[in-house]
Protein backbone atom coordinates (compact mmCIF):
# COMPACT_ATOMS: atom_id res chain seq x y z
CA UNK A 1 0.00 0.00 0.00
CA UNK A 2 1.49 3.70 -1.01
CA UNK A 3 1.54 5.45 2.88
CA UNK A 4 0.48 8.57 1.04
CA UNK A 5 -2.23 7.52 -1.01
CA UNK A 6 -5.27 8.15 1.65
CA UNK A 7 -7.99 6.83 -0.99
CA UNK A 8 -9.89 4.10 0.46
CA UNK A 9 -8.63 0.73 -0.76
CA UNK A 10 -12.61 0.12 -1.53
CA UNK A 11 -14.13 3.26 -2.95
CA UNK A 12 -18.06 2.84 -2.17
CA UNK A 13 -18.78 3.42 1.40
CA UNK A 14 -21.29 0.82 1.62
CA UNK A 15 -19.62 -1.79 0.33
CA UNK A 16 -17.27 -1.56 3.18
CA UNK A 17 -19.47 -1.37 5.66
CA UNK A 18 -21.29 -4.41 4.22
CA UNK A 19 -17.63 -6.67 3.78
CA UNK A 20 -17.32 -5.86 7.62
CA UNK A 21 -20.30 -7.91 8.66
CA UNK A 22 -19.55 -11.37 8.40
CA UNK A 23 -15.80 -11.38 9.92
CA UNK A 24 -17.70 -8.85 12.30
CA UNK A 25 -19.51 -12.31 13.66
CA UNK A 26 -16.72 -14.47 12.88
CA UNK A 27 -13.91 -12.13 15.11
CA UNK A 28 -16.63 -11.45 18.16
CA UNK A 29 -17.30 -14.88 18.03
CA UNK A 30 -13.53 -16.62 18.05
CA UNK A 31 -12.32 -14.07 21.10
CA UNK A 32 -15.68 -14.98 23.36
CA UNK A 33 -14.87 -18.22 22.54
CA UNK A 34 -11.51 -17.32 24.02
CA UNK A 35 -12.81 -15.43 27.08
CA UNK A 36 -15.10 -18.40 27.86
CA UNK A 37 -12.10 -20.60 28.04
CA UNK A 38 -9.92 -18.75 30.17
CA UNK A 39 -12.78 -18.66 32.03
CA UNK A 40 -13.04 -22.20 31.80
CA UNK A 41 -9.76 -23.03 32.83
CA UNK A 42 -9.65 -20.35 35.85
CA UNK A 43 -12.73 -21.91 37.26
CA UNK A 44 -11.72 -25.35 36.49
CA UNK A 45 -15.10 -26.15 35.03
CA UNK A 46 -16.02 -27.65 31.34
CA UNK A 47 -15.96 -25.47 28.47
CA UNK A 48 -18.76 -27.09 26.70
CA UNK A 49 -21.19 -27.00 30.04
CA UNK A 50 -20.31 -23.20 30.33
CA UNK A 51 -20.94 -22.22 26.76
CA UNK A 52 -24.27 -24.32 27.07
CA UNK A 53 -25.32 -22.43 30.18
CA UNK A 54 -23.91 -19.13 29.41
CA UNK A 55 -27.31 -17.40 30.41
CA UNK A 56 -26.40 -18.75 33.94
CA UNK A 57 -23.12 -16.92 33.46
CA UNK A 58 -22.61 -13.83 36.62
CA UNK A 59 -21.89 -10.24 36.07
CA UNK A 60 -18.07 -10.80 36.51
CA UNK A 61 -18.31 -14.11 33.61
CA UNK A 62 -20.18 -11.95 31.74
CA UNK A 63 -17.32 -9.42 32.17
CA UNK A 64 -14.43 -11.47 30.81
CA UNK A 65 -16.49 -12.70 28.03
CA UNK A 66 -17.35 -9.21 26.74
CA UNK A 67 -13.85 -7.91 27.40
CA UNK A 68 -12.43 -10.81 24.67
CA UNK A 69 -15.51 -10.19 22.55
CA UNK A 70 -14.75 -6.13 22.57
CA UNK A 71 -10.92 -6.59 22.07
CA UNK A 72 -11.69 -8.86 19.02
CA UNK A 73 -14.20 -5.94 17.68
CA UNK A 74 -12.09 -3.45 17.95
CA UNK A 75 -9.11 -5.64 16.41
CA UNK A 76 -10.98 -6.62 13.19
CA UNK A 77 -12.06 -2.46 13.30
CA UNK A 78 -8.37 -1.29 13.42
CA UNK A 79 -7.48 -3.85 10.21
CA UNK A 80 -10.74 -2.25 8.26
CA UNK A 81 -9.85 1.22 9.14
CA UNK A 82 -6.23 0.90 8.23
CA UNK A 83 -5.53 -1.07 5.25
CA UNK A 84 -9.33 -0.67 3.59
CA UNK A 85 -11.05 2.76 5.24
CA UNK A 86 -6.81 4.05 4.89
CA UNK A 87 -8.07 6.16 7.96
CA UNK A 88 -7.16 6.24 11.75
CA UNK A 89 -9.39 4.75 14.38
CA UNK A 90 -9.54 7.97 15.64
CA UNK A 91 -11.79 9.59 12.49
CA UNK A 92 -14.28 7.21 13.37
CA UNK A 93 -15.18 9.87 16.32
CA UNK A 94 -13.39 9.43 18.99
CA UNK A 95 -12.03 12.08 19.18
CA UNK A 96 -12.64 13.77 22.63
CA UNK A 97 -12.41 17.92 21.98
CA UNK A 98 -15.23 19.78 22.72
CA UNK A 99 -17.51 16.37 23.56
CA UNK A 100 -18.12 17.16 27.29
CA UNK A 101 -21.49 18.57 26.59
CA UNK A 102 -22.35 15.42 24.42
CA UNK A 103 -21.23 12.90 27.02
CA UNK A 104 -23.69 15.22 29.61
CA UNK A 105 -26.45 14.63 27.00
CA UNK A 106 -26.18 10.81 26.93
CA UNK A 107 -25.87 9.92 30.21
CA UNK A 108 -28.26 12.32 31.20
CA UNK A 109 -30.98 10.99 28.49
CA UNK A 110 -30.61 7.45 29.37
CA UNK A 111 -30.96 8.26 33.18
CA UNK A 112 -34.28 10.13 32.58
CA UNK A 113 -35.81 7.56 30.09
CA UNK A 114 -34.95 4.84 32.31
CA UNK A 115 -36.23 6.76 35.37
CA UNK A 116 -39.06 7.55 33.82
CA UNK A 117 -40.21 4.70 32.40
CA UNK A 118 -39.90 2.89 35.96
CA UNK A 119 -41.80 5.75 37.64
CA UNK A 120 -44.83 5.44 35.22
CA UNK A 121 -44.62 1.44 35.49
CA UNK A 122 -44.55 2.13 38.87
CA UNK A 123 -47.63 4.30 39.58
CA UNK A 124 -49.84 2.64 37.31
CA UNK A 125 -49.53 -0.25 39.66
CA UNK A 126 -47.36 -2.13 37.45
CA UNK A 127 -44.02 -2.24 39.19
CA UNK A 128 -42.78 -2.84 42.80
CA UNK A 129 -39.86 -1.40 44.58
CA UNK A 130 -38.67 -4.49 47.22
CA UNK A 131 -35.43 -3.56 48.53
CA UNK A 132 -32.38 -1.84 48.01
CA UNK A 133 -29.07 -3.84 48.06
CA UNK A 134 -25.65 -2.08 47.55
CA UNK A 135 -22.92 -4.47 46.31
CA UNK A 136 -20.10 -1.47 45.36
CA UNK A 137 -18.21 -5.01 43.65
CA UNK A 138 -21.08 -5.95 41.39
CA UNK A 139 -21.88 -2.27 40.66
CA UNK A 140 -18.18 -1.66 39.32
CA UNK A 141 -18.62 -4.68 37.26
CA UNK A 142 -21.73 -3.49 35.61
CA UNK A 143 -20.25 -0.23 35.11
CA UNK A 144 -16.88 -1.58 32.92
CA UNK A 145 -18.96 -4.33 31.48
CA UNK A 146 -21.51 -1.84 30.09
CA UNK A 147 -18.99 0.51 29.34
CA UNK A 148 -17.16 -2.48 27.35
CA UNK A 149 -20.92 -3.36 25.52
CA UNK A 150 -21.68 0.08 24.81
CA UNK A 151 -17.59 0.40 22.87
CA UNK A 152 -18.09 -2.59 21.69
CA UNK A 153 -21.52 -1.87 19.68
CA UNK A 154 -21.29 2.17 19.21
CA UNK A 155 -17.66 2.00 17.42
CA UNK A 156 -18.65 -0.93 15.02
CA UNK A 157 -22.42 0.70 14.34
CA UNK A 158 -22.00 3.72 14.22
CA UNK A 159 -18.08 4.63 13.87
CA UNK A 160 -17.64 2.07 10.96
CA UNK A 161 -20.98 1.00 9.68
CA UNK A 162 -22.88 4.46 10.08
CA UNK A 163 -20.29 6.27 8.88
CA UNK A 164 -19.57 4.43 5.83
CA UNK A 165 -22.91 4.29 4.48
CA UNK A 166 -22.90 7.74 5.23
CA UNK A 167 -19.91 8.49 2.38
CA UNK A 168 -22.27 6.55 -0.04
CA UNK A 169 -25.96 7.83 0.88
CA UNK A 170 -27.90 10.64 2.26
CA UNK A 171 -27.55 10.58 5.78
CA UNK A 172 -31.04 10.11 7.04
CA UNK A 173 -31.15 6.44 5.17
CA UNK A 174 -27.32 5.49 6.21
CA UNK A 175 -28.88 6.07 9.70
CA UNK A 176 -31.89 3.75 8.89
CA UNK A 177 -29.39 1.06 7.43
CA UNK A 178 -27.19 1.20 10.30
CA UNK A 179 -30.08 0.64 12.60
CA UNK A 180 -31.97 -2.35 10.61
CA UNK A 181 -28.10 -3.64 11.01
CA UNK A 182 -28.12 -2.88 14.92
CA UNK A 183 -31.88 -4.36 15.23
CA UNK A 184 -30.55 -7.50 13.63
CA UNK A 185 -27.53 -7.56 15.95
CA UNK A 186 -30.25 -8.58 18.26
CA UNK A 187 -32.56 -11.34 16.77
CA UNK A 188 -31.52 -14.00 18.87
CA UNK A 189 -31.19 -12.64 22.31
CA UNK A 190 -33.10 -14.02 24.99
CA UNK A 191 -37.10 -13.27 25.30
CA UNK A 192 -37.08 -10.55 22.48
CA UNK A 193 -40.66 -9.84 21.41
CA UNK A 194 -41.55 -7.72 18.48
CA UNK A 195 -42.20 -4.58 20.62
CA UNK A 196 -38.38 -5.05 21.81
CA UNK A 197 -36.93 -5.34 18.91
CA UNK A 198 -38.93 -2.37 17.16
CA UNK A 199 -37.70 -0.71 19.85
CA UNK A 200 -34.25 -1.40 19.21
CA UNK A 201 -34.26 -0.25 15.99
CA UNK A 202 -35.66 2.93 17.23
CA UNK A 203 -32.71 3.32 20.04
CA UNK A 204 -30.52 2.76 16.70
CA UNK A 205 -31.68 5.66 15.68
CA UNK A 206 -31.80 7.48 18.97
CA UNK A 207 -27.86 6.16 19.38
CA UNK A 208 -27.07 7.68 15.67
CA UNK A 209 -29.07 10.90 15.56
CA UNK A 210 -26.36 12.89 16.45
CA UNK A 211 -23.43 10.97 14.82
CA UNK A 212 -24.92 12.04 11.38
CA UNK A 213 -24.24 15.75 12.80
CA UNK A 214 -21.34 16.11 14.69
CA UNK A 215 -19.33 11.88 13.44
CA UNK A 216 -18.61 11.49 16.67
CA UNK A 217 -19.08 8.79 19.02
CA UNK A 218 -19.06 10.45 22.49
CA UNK A 219 -22.92 10.91 22.49
CA UNK A 220 -24.42 7.33 22.11
CA UNK A 221 -21.35 6.22 23.76
CA UNK A 222 -22.66 7.94 26.74
CA UNK A 223 -25.99 7.34 25.98
CA UNK A 224 -25.69 3.18 25.22
CA UNK A 225 -23.91 3.28 28.58
CA UNK A 226 -26.40 5.09 30.65
CA UNK A 227 -29.58 3.27 28.67
CA UNK A 228 -27.77 -0.19 29.99
CA UNK A 229 -26.98 0.74 33.53
CA UNK A 230 -29.57 2.30 34.54
CA UNK A 231 -32.38 -0.32 33.12
CA UNK A 232 -30.44 -3.06 34.66
CA UNK A 233 -27.34 -2.53 37.70
CA UNK A 234 -29.67 0.19 39.01
CA UNK A 235 -33.70 -0.10 38.66
CA UNK A 236 -33.21 -3.81 37.83
CA UNK A 237 -34.78 -4.72 34.66
CA UNK A 238 -33.56 -6.90 32.33
CA UNK A 239 -31.23 -5.46 29.49
CA UNK A 240 -32.29 -6.78 26.52
CA UNK A 241 -33.29 -10.20 28.18
CA UNK A 242 -30.61 -10.73 29.87
CA UNK A 243 -30.52 -10.29 33.78
CA UNK A 244 -27.84 -8.88 36.12
CA UNK A 245 -27.72 -8.08 39.94
CA UNK A 246 -29.20 -4.87 40.74
CA UNK A 247 -29.25 -1.95 43.36
CA UNK A 248 -33.00 -1.85 43.62
CA UNK A 249 -35.00 -5.75 43.65
CA UNK A 250 -38.47 -4.98 42.24
CA UNK A 251 -41.05 -6.87 40.80
CA UNK A 252 -43.69 -5.90 37.74
CA UNK A 253 -46.84 -7.66 36.99
CA UNK A 254 -49.02 -6.84 34.12
CA UNK A 255 -49.26 -6.68 30.38
CA UNK A 256 -45.94 -7.26 28.67
CA UNK A 257 -46.71 -4.63 26.01
CA UNK A 258 -46.59 -2.17 28.83
CA UNK A 259 -44.55 -3.71 30.95
CA UNK A 260 -41.55 -5.63 28.71
CA UNK A 261 -41.62 -8.53 30.14
CA UNK A 262 -38.41 -10.57 30.25
CA UNK A 263 -36.94 -8.17 27.67
CA UNK A 264 -36.59 -5.15 30.27
CA UNK A 265 -38.34 -2.16 30.09
CA UNK A 266 -36.58 -1.58 26.31
CA UNK A 267 -39.34 -4.05 25.51
CA UNK A 268 -42.82 -1.85 26.36
CA UNK A 269 -44.45 0.48 24.35
CA UNK A 270 -43.25 3.09 27.28
CA UNK A 271 -39.60 2.80 25.47
CA UNK A 272 -41.48 3.15 22.35
CA UNK A 273 -42.78 6.55 23.06
CA UNK A 274 -39.74 7.97 24.56
CA UNK A 275 -37.52 6.65 22.42
CA UNK A 276 -39.61 8.54 19.83
CA UNK A 277 -39.13 11.70 22.00
CA UNK A 278 -35.83 11.18 22.26
CA UNK A 279 -35.00 11.05 18.77
CA UNK A 280 -36.97 14.20 17.83
CA UNK A 281 -35.41 16.23 20.44
CA UNK A 282 -32.11 15.16 19.81
CA UNK A 283 -32.45 15.61 16.22
CA UNK A 284 -33.58 19.37 16.98
CA UNK A 285 -30.64 19.65 19.53
CA UNK A 286 -28.03 18.78 17.24
CA UNK A 287 -29.92 20.13 13.79
CA UNK A 288 -29.60 23.50 15.63
CA UNK A 289 -25.57 23.11 16.71
CA UNK A 290 -25.13 22.35 13.40
CA UNK A 291 -26.87 25.43 11.87
CA UNK A 292 -25.04 27.50 14.38
CA UNK A 293 -21.64 25.73 13.83
CA UNK A 294 -21.99 26.22 10.09
CA UNK A 295 -23.43 29.97 10.32
CA UNK A 296 -19.96 30.49 12.35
Amino acid sequence: MNPTNNEPAIKRGWLRAILILLPFIIFTGIFQLIGTFVLALASNKDLLEMLQNQADNSTSSFLVIQFFGTIGTLLLIWLFTRFIDRKKMIDLGLSFQKRTKDIIYGLLAGFIMMGAGSLILYFSGNLSFNSITFNLIGLAQSVVLFILVSINEEVFVRGYLLRNFMDSMNKYIALISSSLIFMALHLMNPNVSLVGITNIFLAGLLLGIGYIFTKNLWFPLALHFSWNFFQGPIFGFEVSGTSSSSLISQSIQGNEILTGGQFGLEGSIIATVLCSLGIVLFWMVYKKQNVLSTAN
